[in-house]
This record gives C-alpha cells, sequence and structure tokens, in this order.
C-alpha cells in the first residue's frame, strides 16, 4: 500500500489543474458586459467580422491543402516565403538521389543479366559491349550486390521524398495554426509555492499560460 501517498500526490494536481482552469483569467477582470444600450448606432448588417481580429487570417486546412498539391504553396500563403528554397532544395535533393540510385540500378541489372546469360545460357553476348567499361570487370557476384544496393537505396529516396513532402504539408498546417497565437512577452511560465490540502504536502506549482490572438483569454493556465 505504498503508493497511497502518490496516488493522493496525482489526484490533488489533477483537481489543482481542474481549478486552475476554472479560475477566470487575469484578462477578463474589469471588462463590463454589453449592455442594450451600449448597441444603440450600431448598424445590423455591420460587416463585424473585418474588424473583428478573432477572425483568422490563415486557414491550416487551406494551407495544408495547398502545400499538399504544391510544395511550398501553403507557405507562399502563410507568408512564409523563406521556407520555399529549403522545401525545394530538400525535395530537389531527395529526387537527385532517386534519379542517381535509378540509373546506376539499371546499369548494375543489366551487366548482371548479360554476364548471368553468357554463363549460364551462352547468349546475349553481343550485348556484352553496351555493358558500361567500368562494370565490365566486375564479377556476377559484386554485380548482383551492388544491384540490390541500388535497389534498396532506391526505395528509400522515395520513402525521404515523401516524407519530405508530407513535412512539407505539416509545416504549412502548423505555421497557418500559430499565425493566431501570441508569441509576445506575454506568454508566462513560472513557479509558484503552494500547499496541496488534499495531499496536506507542500511543493512547487508550474504555471505555464499563454494567450491566443484571436481572444482576450488565456488559452491555458495548468497547475502541475
Amino acid at each position: 500500500m505504498h503508493c497511497k501517498p502518490f496516488l493522493l500526490l496525482f489526484l490533488a494536481l489533477l483537481l489543482e489543474i481542474g481549478i486552475s482552469y476554472a479560475q477566470p483569467t487575469d484578462s477578463l477582470k474589469g471588462i463590463k458586459p454589453l449592455l442594450p444600450q451600449d448597441t444603440i448606432g450600431l448598424k445590423p448588417d455591420t460587416p463585424l467580422s473585418k474588424k473583428d481580429p478573432s477572425v483568422r487570417k490563415h486557414s491550416p486546412g487551406k494551407a495544408a491543402l495547398r502545400s499538399a498539391i504544391i510544395p511550398g504553396w501553403g507557405q507562399v500563403y502563410n507568408k512564409k516565403y523563406w521556407k520555399v528554397p529549403i522545401i525545394y532544395g530538400a525535395l530537389g535533393v531527395s529526387a537527385g538521389i532517386f534519379v542517381y540510385n535509378y540509373q546506376n540500378y539499371k546499369d548494375t541489372r543489366f551487366a548482371y543479366t548479360v554476364k548471368y546469360n553468357m554463363r549460364v545460357h551462352g547468349t546475349d553476348s553481343a550485348l556484352y559491349s553496351d555493358i558500361d567499361d567500368q562494370l565490365k570487370p566486375l564479377s556476377e557476384e559484386s554485380l548482383r550486390f551492388y544491384r540490390d544496393s541500388y535497389r534498396r537505396d532506391i526505395d528509400y529516396s522515395v520513402l525521404f521524398f515523401v516524407l519530405l513532402w508530407g513535412l512539407n504539408v505539416v509545416d504549412a498546417a502548423v505555421d497557418a495554426h500559430l499565425q493566431s497565437f501570441d508569441v509576445s512577452p506575454d506568454l508566462s511560465l513560472r513557479f509558484k509555492p503552494g500547499h496541496s490540502e488534499m495531499a496536506g504536502t507542500n511543493g512547487l506549482s508550474l504555471i505555464l499560460a499563454f494567450k491566443d490572438k484571436s481572444s482576450s483569454r488565456s488559452l491555458l493556465r495548468s497547475t502541475f
């Protein structure tokens, strides 16, 4: 039964997290509710959304879709133009590696096939002159080894290309999502000493708070 103190401490931390979420944030203090008389003079058809900062200027879904269709399009949509050369540089390198491995795979496969048929079936001797000069001195075993290595590298280069394309999509979506978050000094991370009445112990609470530009309230205020 030695786990009871740890269980009580864990429950106390969960309770403190719930309480911290339930507490009103400092950003809401002093804000008066909108009374009916305050709305006098406002036109019903006033496009409030144009002045409303809560409206997202960048949609994560649109950014992700654009980058999925054309790499870098989502970054342009997010106005992160400096990322486009990096994306195409990474995709270009992986594509170049694929072309290099594919060409060498074809050459080694052709050389191995010709030498194998010459030794086993006595055919394809006329094709021997078409073998690359660097591959002619190699044995069948070496050619087969290089052929299999290039074939494996082709698979890896395709995998890396797909992963880089996917990372391009994820980066565009995350970047668009973070456009609405405040990365100003309003962010706070601090330690606060306190006493847990439930666990009956003293300790430190780690409080992380950040705000969303789309609203005046704190998005997260967690106590651990």
